[in-house]
C-alpha cells in the first residue's frame, strides 16, 4: 500500500501541535541551542517494522537538517535489543519530535506483528487476510500500511473506494436484488459491490444479482463450505466475523478467498521502542 506523503506531513503538524504546543519546556531548559546529540531507535521487543519513513519525517519536520540512517525495511523482523535506525542532529529538536516518532513507530510495529501471527495462521491455505474499517480516527492510512507490513491487504480505504451492501442497506432497498440493481444503477464503471449474507438462501440470491464479492458474515464452517460449492469459484468470497487467532485456520479451510479481520487493527498492542543516546 502507497503512503500520501502531503497528507501526513499536515498529520505530523497536528501530532506536534498537540504535543508541543508553544515549545519544548523541559529540551529549552536543559539543552543548550547549538547542542548536537546522536539516538538510535531501539527494538526492547522482538517487532515487525512498520512506520520508519513516518518517524524520519517527524525528526526532519523539527529538525530538516538532522541525518537519519534507517538500517532495516518496514516489514522486516527486528529482534530485541536491535538498532534500526541512527538520527543525528539538533539535541532540542530531536528530543523534542522523541515522542510523537515513538508513539507512531510503536502503534504500526504493534498492528504489523499482529496481522503477521494472522498471516502465519492461514499459511497454506488460499485466503488473503484482509482488514477492515475498524481503525483510530485519523491514523486509517498509516494503520492499514501497517497491515501490508504484516503481509495483509487493504479491503477498501474508506466508503468511496466500494459498495458494500450490509443488512441495513438491503432492508431499506427492499431486498439483495433491489439493492444490488440500484447499486449497479449509480456506481461508476470499475467500482466493485460486495453483499453481505448471514443465510445460504442470500448466497444464491445475491449470486443470481450479479455481485462482485460475496462477505459470508458470522456463517458457520459448514455453511461456508457449503457457499463455496454453490458459488464454484464464480466469484471471490470474503469470511468475517468471530475470526480469532484461534479460529481464522478453520475458517480459512473452508475454502474462501479472503478473511477480513478487524481485530488487527483494533486490538493491536503496541510495541516497546526506545530511543537512546548512542
Amino acid at each position: 500500500m502507497l503512503l500520501d506523503l502531503r497528507k501526513i506531513n499536515q498529520l505530523i503538524d497536528l501530532w506536534l501541535d498537540e504535543d508541543v504546543n508553544y515549545y519544548d519546556l523541559t529540551a529549552k531548559i536543559m539543552v543548550d541551542d547549538d547542542a548536537v546529540a546522536k539516538f538510535g531507535m531501539n527494538a526492547r521487543e522482538p517487532i515487525t517494522l512498520s512506520g520508519i519513513k513516518i518517524a524520519e519525517m517527524i525528526f526532519r519536520k523539527m529538525d530538516p537538517e538532522c541525518t537519519f540512517e534507517s538500517k532495516r525495511r518496514d516489514g522486516d523482523k527486528i529482534d530485541t535489543g536491535e538498532t534500526f535506525a541512527v538520527i543525528t542532529g539538533n539535541a532540542q529538536a530531536l528530543l523534542t519530535a522523541e515522542r510523537v516518532a515513538l508513539n507512531l513507530v510503536q502503534r504500526m510495529c504493534g498492528i504489523a506483528g499482529l496481522t503477521a501471527q494472522y498471516v502465519q495462521e492461514i499459511e497454506g491455505t488460499k485466503a488473503i487476510l484482509l482488514d477492515s474499517r475498524k481503525t483510530t480516527p485519523g491514523l486509517r492510512m498509516l494503520e492499514k500500511y501497517a497491515v501490508t507490513c504484516g503481509g495483509g491487504r487493504s479491503h477498501r480505504l474508506g466508503l468511496d473506494n466500494g459498495i458494500m451492501l450490509k443488512d441495513n442497506h438491503i432492508a431499506v432497498a427492499g431486498g439483495i436484488r433491489a439493492a444490488v440493481e440500484r447499486a449497479k444503477a449509480y456506481a461508476p464503471m470499475l467500482t466493485k459491490i460486495e453483499v453481505e449474507c448471514d443465510r445460504l438462501d442470500q448466497v444464491d440470491e445475491a449470486l443470481a444479482a450479479g455481485v462482485d464479492v460475496i462477505m459470508l458474515d458470522n456463517m458457520s464452517n459448514d455453511d461456508m463450505r457449503e457457499a463455496v460449492k454453490i458459488v464454484g469459484g464464480r466469484i471471490p468470497l470474503e469470511c468475517s466475523g468471530g475470526v480469532r487467532l484461534d479460529t481464522i485456520r478453520g475458517k480459512a479451510e473452508t475454502g474462501v478467498d479472503y478473511v477480513s479481520v478487524g481485530r488487527i487493527t483494533q486490538s493491536a498492542t503496541c510495541v516497546d521502542i526506545g530511543l537512546d543516546d548512542v
